[in-house]
C-alpha cells in the first residue's frame, strides 16, 4: 500500500448532501493509526459498537480499555493499512484492512460517522480498502461482524461480499463475509 495513494469516491446526484458539510465528494486516503483524526475516529467506532452492544453508551473509561483489550495490530505496512475518509475536509470515516493469510486480508474497524451516513462514504471506504487489499498481494478480503450492525451487512451485501461459513471464533462475530478481489 503506498502511502501516497488518494481514492475518491463521487457519488451519485442523486445522494443526499450531509448536514454536518453540505459536500457529497469523498476523499479516502492511507493514514497512521496515531494521528489525531485516525485515533478520534477509531474511538468513534468502540463508542458505537460498544454502546450498542451494551445497548447504552460507553464511558470514556471503558472505550480506552476496549482499544487496550483489542489492539490495531497489524494495520500498517507490511501487514496492512489504516484509511481515513473526509468528506469536504473534515475526518467523518475510517478503516483497516491486516493480512490474514498471503491470499486473504480482512477489513476492520469500517465506520463512517452517522452524520455522513448515505452520502457514500462506507463505499470510498471499501474501495479504498479492497485497493489496499490487492496491493497487500490478496486474492479476497473477509470480515466478520455482529447481528445488530444492520447497516454494515447491508452495505457488504450492496457491494458483492457474500456470507460465508465462520473463519474466525471471535467473541462478537456473528456473521462473515468475504469478496474475491481479482
Amino acid at each position: 500500500m503506498t502511502s501516497n495513494a488518494t481514492f475518491a469516491t463521487i457519488p451519485s446526484p442523486d445522494t443526499p448532501n450531509t448536514p454536518a458539510t453540505g459536500a457529497t465528494a469523498w476523499a479516502v486516503v492511507p493514514e497512521r493509526i496515531d494521528t489525531p483524526d485516525a485515533i478520534a475516529l477509531r474511538r468513534a467506532y468502540y463508542a458505537e459498537v460498544a454502546g450498542r452492544y451494551w445497548e447504552r453508551p460507553a464511558t470514556e473509561a471503558e472505550i480506552d480499555r476496549g482499544l487496550a483489550d483489542d489492539p490495531d495490530d497489524g494495520l500498517a505496512p507490511p501487514t496492512g493499512g489504516f484509511v481515513v475518509g473526509r468528506l469536504a475536509g473534515e475526518a467523518l470515516a475510517c478503516g483497516g484492512v491486516r493480512v490474514l493469510d498471503p491470499r486473504t486480508v480482512e477489513l476492520t474497524r469500517v465506520y463512517v460517522d452517522p452524520r455522513a451516513r448515505g452520502t457514500g462514504g462506507g463505499a470510498a471506504l471499501l474501495a479504498a480498502l479492497e485497493e489496499a487489499g490487492r496491493a497487500l498481494g490478496a486474492e479476497r478480503v473477509r470480515l466478520d461482524t455482529r447481528s445488530d450492525l444492520v447497516e454494515a451487512r447491508a452495505l457488504y451485501a450492496r457491494h458483492g461480499y457474500r456470507e460465508i461459513p465462520a473463519y474466525n471464533s471471535g467473541p462478537y462475530a456473528e456473521h462473515w463475509f468475504e469478496k474475491p478481489l481479482a
